[in-house]
């Protein structure tokens, strides 16, 4: 088992996204709103932190918050095929800044309130 996240600035995406999942055969994923660090430094304002200006500059226009998306899946196949799916519909987008995925190995999977 495996477990993919997904950090997506660009939350436009995140409908289709989802739909893609589906298509392939993830049964579910979790939703989270999150903030990056960049973000968080510039909109605590006042802070006197080094680049403070240049994270300014780099920020203007972006969005202050995304989506962080994860899901456990059975097998590495379908951690591909949900991969590709993403990158799928990413594929246009002509900035680097659209957001990133990981997956990592799990070692066991705990349900809970399932009778036994």
């Amino acid at each position: 088992m495996y477990a993919l996240f997904l950090v997506l600035n660009e939350t436009d995406y995140l409908d289709e996204i989802l739909a893609r999942f589906v298509d392939v055969g993830v049964q579910g994923a979790t939703i989270l709103d999150s903030q990056g660090m960049a973000s968080a430094l510039v909109r605590s304002g006042g802070r006197d932190f080094p680049l403070f200006g240049s994270l300014k500059a780099f920020m203007e226009g972006a969005r202050p918050y995304n989506k962080t998306i994860f899901t456990v899946l059975d097998n590495e196949q379908l951690v591909e095929r949900t991969v590709s799916a993403v990158q799928d519909v990413l594929g246009e987008v002509d900035h680097p800044s659209v957001g990133f995925m990981f997956s990592v190995p799990i070692g066991q999977v705990y349900p809970l309130g399932q009778s036994r």
